[in-house]
């Protein structure tokens, strides 16, 4: 192995047992040379990155479910073929993309620009693949980054006394005071001003 000042190191400890269920050849992948560019990798370990960002796992399904992507990503980094692969492709792979796409949402959505073919671009997904990750949660692009905005300036609104309204609105990402209003009523049954 070679390296320098510049190598990130990240360890994924997975029992062999749950490795060699899933892909019973997995033994051939040992000490296996992964490019950089290698798409399951980036999304492995951005996947990862989520993980140990967000607050410890408690529900056993929701364990179940992070562990079974990381099990699936890892086959996909390693080249893993078979049904197993195939598997791992729809479930995997599948659901660290739409991971990204929402840690993508959640870091931009104050952006006035923010749109799904720039999120699409970024992750150098589609814009259609993005659309179609988005409507298995049954939340739509633009219904998403609507709810990310108005939780944000509720929040602010609440603890930010010193700061006006419009101005809240715009750090949130809205463009448009009397939009922003009528989004808000409709979302919290209340207008801006009387939620301080």
């Amino acid at each position: 192995m070679t390296g320098s000042d510049s190598n990130v190191w990240a360890n994924i400890v997975v029992p062999r047992a749950i490795l060699t269920q899933a892909f019973p050849q997995i033994d051939d992948r040992l000490a296996l040379k992964i490019g950089a560019e290698n798409e399951a990798l980036d999304l492995l370990k951005r996947y990862c990155q989520l993980l140990e960002t967000g607050r410890p796992l408690a529900s056993p399904d929701l364990i179940t479910h992070a562990t079974e992507t990381i099990v699936d990503l890892i086959g996909l980094v390693t080249g893993a073929k078979g049904q197993a692969a195939e598997l791992a492709g729809l479930r995997g792979l599948r659901a660290a993309r739409l991971q990204a796409v929402l840690a993508k949402i959640a870091d931009n959505f104050a952006s006035p620009g923010i749109s799904a073919q720039e999120v699409a671009k970024e992750l150098g997904l589609s814009p259609r693949y993005v659309h179609d990750l988005l409507q298995e949660t049954g939340t739509s692009f633009t219904e998403r980054v609507l709810e990310l905005r108005l939780q944000s300036a509720r929040r602010m609104l609440s603890q930010r006394h010193e700061m006006r309204v419009s101005e809240i609105a715009l750090i949130s990402g809205f463009s448009d005071v009397s939009y922003f209003n009528r989004c808000f009523r409709r979302r919290f049954g209340y207008t801006p001003t009387s939620a301080r």
